[in-house]
Parts: structure tokens; sequence; C-alpha cells
């Protein structure tokens, strides 16, 4: 696997150039949006065909966490590793 885009210089800027930092920030929020992704498939499959919800579905969790990260949507609290989503 590797990161097209964001650029991994632009996430790292987001990290204090900490690139586990970045991996442990995009780890939960990824996480976080799979769950999402998980209740919303439960509710689509009752209104909703399978090719509307694979369409829905084409970004994988990380990726999306990593362009919320780069747009400064998902930032981290230096005391502790809770993510803000602004």
């Amino acid at each position: 696997m590797s990161i097209i885009e964001p650029k991994i210089d632009a996430l790292l800027n987001k990290t204090d150039n900490d690139r586990f930092l970045l991996c442990a920030l995009a780890s939960k929020r990824a996480h976080d949006i799979n769950d999402m992704m998980r209740g919303q498939r439960d509710r689509a499959i009752q209104l909703q065909t399978a090719v509307e919800i694979a369409r829905a579905a084409d970004k994988k969790p990380l990726s999306l966490a990593f362009n919320e990260i780069a747009r400064g949507e998902v930032s981290y609290d230096p005391n502790s590793i809770d993510i803000k989503n602004h």
C-alpha cells in the first residue's frame, strides 16, 4: 500500500513529524469511521440496493481518515492520544 494523496509530508506536518503519532491518530479515526459506516450500512441495507451501497463505500476508512487529517478536520491533544473532530 502506498499513500499518493494526501502527501505523507503534509500528514506528518499535522503530527509534528511524528510518524507513530500519525499512525495512532489515523488508526483511531479510521476505527471511528468504520464503526459509523457499519451503523449506516445496517440501516442502508433496508433502504438501498446492494449496488448503491457498494458505490457509497468505495473509499476505505483509513483513506478517509488520512484525508481528514490532511484537511485539518482531525487533530489531537498533545497531553493524551484523544482525537478531536472539528
